[in-house]
């Protein structure tokens, strides 16, 4: 990746927020989530890279882990527009790979499964919306257009344009599923 990558990027999850560019307060004033997802993409790009600079952004990330509860380790991959809406308890396994426009909310676990039919970890498309304390588990594929609805467990492959309800997971085939719901979509260039 090359740095105007980097800062397309950092643009992209920010337009998901704020008309961009930011004026001096909304920089200065960045809520938490996005002081994390800002510093989260540095480390990623410059570890990357292996530079002594990722390795003190790597430090400063895990700091603002324990401030915020967000846990994404920068071997994440993720596409433009990520959104984290509110600080809070996030965790996310390394190996996890999510599209673009992902709207994360809080108490959401996205890991592994060790073993069985579904072993290794979740990859999620792109325009997906992930309710409050779902969790997603094992070697699955959450297709385009998802929404994952607060308190969700899945543990099995979701359609396309899909609304997931409940534990264990109900699939409600769905148009637009994530009408309303994902705003300020980032589109590919």
């Amino acid at each position: 990746m090359k740095k105007d990558q980097l800062k397309s990027l950092i643009s992209a999850d920010l337009s998901r927020v704020y008309e961009l560019p930011l004026s001096f307060k909304e920089r200065f004033f960045l809520p938490p989530e996005l002081k994390y997802l800002i510093l989260w993409r540095k480390t990623a790009y410059y570890r990357s890279a292996g530079s002594l600079y990722g390795k003190f952004l790597y430090l400063k990330l895990e700091g603002l882990m324990h401030k915020t509860h967000i846990q994404i380790p920068p071997e994440v991959s993720a596409g433009p527009g990520l959104y984290i809406g509110h600080f809070g308890r996030i965790i996310i396994h390394p190996e996890v790979k999510l599209g673009r426009n992902v709207n994360l909310a809080t108490g959401i676990t996205i890991g592994k499964q060790n073993r069985g039919k579904h072993e290794g970890v979740p990859v999620i498309g792109d325009d997906v919306w992930i309710g409050t304390n779902a969790v997603i588990v094992g070697g699955i594929h959450i297709g385009n257009d998802v929404l994952i609805a607060p308190g969700a467990y899945v543990n099995t492959d979701i359609p396309d344009h899909s609304v997931v309800i409940g534990n264990p997971a109900v699939i409600h085939p769905s148009e637009n599923a994530t009408a309303s719901y994902i705003n300020r979509r980032v589109d590919d260039k």
